[in-house]
């Protein structure tokens, strides 16, 4: 297993981080996080001529065509810059998702235009085997399907053309209680369509998440991503992509903080020496150096792996768990080190506090991981 870097993802990790830093400073990231869009339209179009919004898709689809590798490379660099923005669940999740289960005629018509920019899908990201749709009711009708409920924690629904839901005849969503992987089924439903109500939840740092309501909403035949009932499988595929890219933006951003709090420890004097010299700040850095090393290795194994189309349900919840537990602790030596001065809106430690506090959250969290650790150790 060599989870060394190639040449070519070397200058995408430099010239992701040289664009980044040109065109996502955190003055960018405070000002969008008051705007109604919830990120910038001006950075997303510049994004879709560089080909990271079809990175990893085929390049008859409008894309690169680009390993998980090349993706996480890539979000390693979007967490260090707090890219505000829907790419992980419209080009990762949902495009993953599209590039599985859709149809040759719903890829083509669907993919090119989100590589371009011109077209966002979203999904709800939570825990694996709960996914977009818990608490919907699929009805069948006349050439198609009638869906009522809602979904929770929908993120930048307000600006997205389609939304990816997963429901089965029991109307309790993706994989419910008893039902059978062969009983979901995966729709794209138009956010604008007759009968689609998009709410604005309450997030911490403006974190554009929604409430999706569906009353009698008539889903067309055409609508369904490839054949009615078979779609779970796809979906758990794209979910467990889509989860080893959020470990690795969370291992980004974390790598920034170290960053950030190294410098600082270097810079700021008390007692008269950097504060640096002292041994209880040298292991706050020390600690965080090799959970951040720690995290991006199981990361890169298990992108590796999903890579090689191997089976590895387990290096993906160690990635994501690894990932969640660095973040924790990169929060707290940020917070410990800049001390009170962290807390204060002004400062750049909250724009990262909070947005880990999101990011945790995704696709399971830390404690969720670790439970599905101890299921697959038989414990």
């Amino acid at each position: 297993m060599d989870l060394g870097l190639s040449e070519q993802q070397e200058i995408l990790r430099r010239t992701a981080r040289e664009f980044l830093e040109a065109e996502c400073p955190t003055s960018l990231v405070r000002e969008v996080e008051h705007s109604e869009q919830g990120y910038s339209p001006e950075l997303w179009k510049k994004m879709a001529d560089l080909g990271w919004l079809g990175q990893a898709f085929p390049p008859e689809y409008g894309g690169d065509g680009a390993s998980l590798i090349d993706q996480v490379v890539l979000f390693e660099e979007i967490g260090r810059a707090l890219l505000p923005g829907p790419l992980l669940p419209s080009s990762v999740l949902s495009g993953q998702a599209l590039l599985r289960a859709g149809s040759e005629d719903q890829k083509v018509g669907l993919l090119p235009s989100m590589a371009q920019g011109e077209t966002i899908v979203t999904a709800p990201m939570p825990e694996p085997g709960t996914g977009p749709g818990d608490g919907l009711r699929l009805t069948a009708a006349d050439g198609g399907y009638v869906l009522n409920g809602a979904m929770l924690f929908v993120p930048y629904a307000h600006v997205a053309r389609y939304v990816l839901c997963a429901a089965g005849p029991g109307g309790n969503g993706l994989a419910p209680e008893g039902s059978q992987a062969s009983e979901v089924s995966l729709f794209l439903v138009d956010t604008g369509g007759p009968g689609v109500t998009v709410n604005l939840l309450e997030s911490v740092a403006g974190y554009k998440q929604h409430e999706v309501l569906f009353r009698d909403v008539a889903v067309p035949g055409e609508r369904i991503l490839g054949q009615a009932g078979r779609g779970q499988a796809s979906l758990s595929s794209a979910t467990e992509w889509a989860t080893v890219v959020q470990s690795a933006e969370m291992a980004g951003r974390a790598q920034k903080i170290l960053e950030m709090v190294v410098e600082y420890s270097k810079a700021r004097v008390q007692f008269g020496r950097p504060i640096g010299a002292f041994q209880a700040m040298q292991h706050r850095c020390a600690d965080l150096k090799a959970a951040v090393d720690g995290a991006q290795l199981v990361t890169h194994r298990a992108a590796w792996k999903v890579t090689r189309e191997l089976s590895c349900p387990e290096d993906i919840a160690v990635a994501k768990a690894a990932a969640g537990a660095l973040s924790r602790l990169a929060v707290t030596a940020g917070h410990t080190i800049f001390a009170g001065i962290a807390f204060t809106m002004d400062h750049d430690m909250q724009l990262y506090t909070q947005r880990s506090k999101v990011a945790e959250a995704n696709l399971g969290d830390t404690d969720f991981h670790l439970d599905r650790l101890g299921d697959h150790m038989g414990l």
